[in-house]
């Protein structure tokens, strides 16, 4: 231990702390300052935790605090309260923020900079926020509250925020103010008298056997309460979204399937502590040959990676007409295969659960998760509990793109509660996140695409393999989207299309933003630009002459009937395209379409519950998750639309208090489903409005509303009419690139309904925009031995602030008559047409066909800085 003395906000510090102890964790745990948060260290890499040292902007998860001896910090808490008032309100007007994780750090950069630089730049914004990175908004909304800010404070502008709740109004997001000034409370930021901290011993191997766990020299360690393993768990050890297929614990005996398994959970006093304790943990491990190929596996000889499930974990089947011999008999046809890359979500809050004992038995999680009734569920049966006895309440999250889905340590954190009566919490930390949590699938994508001598398509043949990892997650349903999607948003009379999901002992891979439909319009867009050349086709006309209209049927032999909103985006972006082409600009461009609802015979269920309070406020309760997509933003513009009342007289709140269990925030429907919802419970509480009844005389009533939708069909029904889901997003994207192959524009023109909150909407779009470049160009965790290569943030590869081009957004309101208002979900559908649209126009660029992502070996890749693994070769992108 060593005196550390300084001045934090104003007030001299002195205090003893630990060798190794860095000044985020002193600013954490010793002084409760919660904006600096915790999204990479030691890495410094983020930017989430920065501060001001000695005037100097710093990640202070890369500095000791043994270096900050005398120094002046200043964090985001300390600046003066009219800088404070004035930056919360910028980001609010501008909708600058989504999760909100990243933005107390941002907004402190914001205040550096503009004391440094009254007037900056938008150049100098965009290359001040490099250290800090941002998942959800695409910056795009983050440059414009900085530069609102710096005009504000020069006495040039005001922050005009917006009260409006109607729907189509830019209503301010829920808490946006609080967000950016830290004063949200992710869970990692919560604590409890007497919490214990638990840390995870992951398996170190992607296959082995355990052969003993010496947990002897971790129990005895300082601070350490208990250490817990399999032998410990009183209920179900295995759990899962769809399958009980993935064990909280590995016990002794069982084969480690992935080197994210948990073999451990030791719970102490201190996270330091419980860090120390676990690298006690001794493991002795029988090492077995691992799977690491999806066709390997499919070997009759290769070993089974799931004791559940053979190694061929899900087949889907796609069949209309006769492909192949429309194939032969097509003037043109286009062939070969397409590559997709496994990516790591990367959202900047690491997992993270809190327990508490719950009064008169039993748990109370709070949780980051998507579907918190799945998360009682399977916790419940790992207690052997009845799911009465846990509860959880949602922490409105920092991003999950899909994968906070899957359980990923809420059962050990409750199990720590459940056996030492205290509170525990666990939080991963970012090596952790990367190796524990499903990914998106690599896929492997044989096409054949054939079309008449007009550019007409006749047909398509399509197998793919996709590589599921070691635990089934929603992998099956992965490629079953894929197959849904694999005709992209065109109309193809003959269809024959496989999919496959196959286990191997990578990591699993699960949801992520796309849901497959992503990897599939990578090859189709592919073949499609490359029909047109062999027709002499522009690559906009061939897309017009064969976009799916009201009456045309989807690969999935689903005929759409109405909010087919493709045609007009592609008419939207033609002027630009057309302009591009004309001046001689490598430009590309790339439909898209993406399913708003689960479907596929998958009854869904939407719920709400409007309660009114003692004060007459409005708490709405749904069963979705906010995690940075607005939603509670939106489902209050609901309320207020059928209500009439004002957006300041409503709360929202997500947890297992009212009987809501809607499954998983997946499929983009949880405006689709939760705004129906709170519809049908919101003209309940205007009857009792307009038959006299004053809110506070409603004091304590619950208004019910639960919307049903079960008339989609599963994949190779036979019925007289399909309908595999029920609604689709369309989009039509333009991506131009500069003279040396750069990116320099995209143009997004997305069908969304009806815009409920158009900020939101486009922020949504800007940030799926973001996620499809780097999924395009620099993003991917390659597992050469069944381990991540890398869990650094600058190697994983996402865009930095300096790297996203200029983005132009354009909604196109087609209502969906199932939607509420005629809205449909946004979600996912902004990254679908991206990575092709990058690839046609790099083709422009220089003549390659890149048909594997990502695309690291073109200029658009290399100028980015990002997404080099170090000792990591890898092959080119091009046929």
């Amino acid at each position: 231990m060593s005196t550390v003395r300084f001045v934090l906000n104003g007030q001299s510090q002195s205090f003893e702390a630990r060798e190794d102890e860095t000044l985020l964790e002193s600013l954490r745990e010793r002084f409760d300052i919660r904006s600096t948060k915790n999204g990479c260290a030691p890495q410094g890499q983020c930017g989430a935790c920065l501060a001001l040292i000695d005037g100097k902007a710093r990640t202070t998860c890369a500095v000791p605090v043994a270096k900050a001896d005398g120094s002046e910090i200043l964090t985001l808490e300390g600046i003066p309260e009219d800088d404070r008032r004035q930056i919360a309100r910028c980001f609010t007007a501008t909708a600058g923020l989504q999760c909100g994780f990243c933005i107390p750090a941002i907004a402190l950069r914001a205040y550096w900079l503009v004391q440094r630089t009254p007037n900056p730049s938008r150049e100098a914004v965009v290359k001040a926020l490099d250290p800090h990175l941002c998942r959800c908004t695409g910056y795009i909304k983050i440059f414009d509250a900085i530069e609102l800010y710096a005009a504000v404070k020069r006495g040039d502008a005001t922050a005009e925020t917006c009260a409006d709740g109607r729907v189509g109004a830019r209503l301010d997001r829920w808490h946006a103010e609080e967000l950016t000034l830290g004063l949200h409370e992710y869970v990692d930021d919560m604590s409890r008298p007497e919490m214990l901290h638990g840390v995870v011993v992951l398996s170190e191997h992607p296959r082995a056997r355990v052969r003993s766990i010496d947990c002897e020299a971790a129990t005895a360690a300082p601070g350490v309460e208990r250490v817990l393993t399999a032998a410990d768990v009183p209920g179900e050890r295995w759990y899962g979204l769809l399958y009980p297929d993935w064990p909280g614990f590995v016990a002794v005996g069982e084969e480690v399937r992935c080197v994210g398994d948990v073999v451990a959970v030791v719970a102490a006093e201190t996270e330091a502590e419980a860090r120390h304790a676990a690298s006690l943990v001794e493991v002795d491990y029988e090492i077995l040959d691992p799977v690491l190929d999806p066709e390997e596996a499919l070997d009759p000889s290769a070993p089974q990676v799931n004791p559940v499930h053979p190694n061929l974990l899900g087949r889907t089947v796609l069949r209309l007409g006769d492909a192949d011999r429309a194939l032969s008999e097509a003037d043109h046809v286009v062939q070969g295969r397409w590559q997709t890359q496994r990516i790591e979500h990367l959202y900047l809050e690491p997992e993270s659960c809190l327990a508490e004992p719950r009064p008169g038995g039993g748990v109370r999680l709070y949780s980051q998760g998507q579907g918190i009734f799945d998360d009682r569920r399977q916790v419940a049966a790992f207690l052997d509990l009845p799911e009465s006895k846990v509860e959880v309440e949602l922490a409105p999250n920092g991003g999950a793109f899909g994968g906070k889905e899957d359980m990923s340590i809420q059962a050990q954190t409750a199990l720590i509660t459940h056996l030492s009566g205290r509170p525990g919490k666990i939080t991963l930390n970012r090596e952790e996140s990367v190796r524990l949590h499903p990914k998106r699938h690599p896929i492997r994508m044989d096409y054949a695409v054939g079309c008449d001598r007009e550019g007409k398509l006749l047909a398509v043949r399509a197998r793919m393999i996709g590589d599921t990892g070691a635990y089934a997650s929603v992998g099956a349903k992965v490629l079953e989207r894929a197959a849904g999607h694999a005709c992209g948003a065109y109309f193809v009379p003959e269809v024959d299309i496989e999919t496959i999901a196959v286990h191997t002992n990578n990591p699993p891979c699960g949801a992520m933003r796309g849901f497959g439909a992503n990897q599939a319009h990578f090859a189709m867009e592919g073949a499609l630009d490359e029909l047109a050349e062999k027709c002499g086709l522009d690559r906009w006309e061939i897309r017009w002459r064969n976009a799916l209209r009201v009456g045309d049927s989807t690969s999935s032999g689903q005929i759409l009937e109405h909010s087919v909103g493709l045609v007009q985006t592609l008419e939207a972006v033609k002027p630009a395209y057309d302009r591009a082409v004309a001046e001689g600009r490598a430009v590309g461009l790339a439909c898209g379409i993406k399913n708003s609802g689960i479907g596929n015979g998958v009854p869904e269920w939407g719920r709400c519950r409007l309660v009114v309070g003692e004060d007459g406020r409005i708490t709405v309760f749904n069963g979705f998750t906010e995690m940075g997509q607005g939603l509670l933003t939106v489902l209050i513009q609901c309320a207020v639309e059928e209500t009439g009342l004002g957006a300041d007289r409503f709360d929202a709140r997500v947890s297992t208090d009212h009987e809501m269990a809607v499954g998983q925030t997946t499929g983009s429907r949880g405006t689709l489903l939760g705004g129906r919802a709170v519809q049908v419970a919101a003209r309940k509480l205007r009857a009792d409005l307009d038959a006299g009844h004053d809110l506070r005389s409603l004091a304590g009533k619950v208004y019910v509303g639960e919307v049903l939708i079960d008339d989609t069909t599963a994949p190779g029904a036979v019925v007289e009419k399909v309908k595999t889901h029920t609604s689709y997003g369309f989009a039509t994207q333009v991506v131009m690139l500069d003279e040396k192959g750069e990116l320099s524009r995209v143009i997004a023109a997305h069908d969304v309904g009806r815009a409920i909150n158009p900020s939101l909407c486009e922020g949504q779009v800007e940030g799926a925009v973001h996620m499809g470049l780097g999924y395009a160009l620099t993003e991917e965790l390659p597992c050469p031995d069944g381990r991540p290569a890398t869990h650094r943030m600058r190697e994983l590869g996402v865009i930095r602030s300096t790297g996203m081009p200029e983005v132009e957004v354009i909604l196109i309101e087609d209502p969906e008559p199932e939607g509420p208002f005629g809205a449909k979900g946004v979600g996912e559908i902004g990254l679908v047409p991206t990575a092709a649209a990058v690839a046609s126009a790099l083709h422009a660029h220089d003549g390659i066909r890149r048909r594997t992502l990502p695309m690291k070996d073109s200029p658009a890749a290399r100028a980015l800085r990002v997404g080099r693994i170090k000792g990591l070769a890898r092959p080119s992108s091009s046929e």
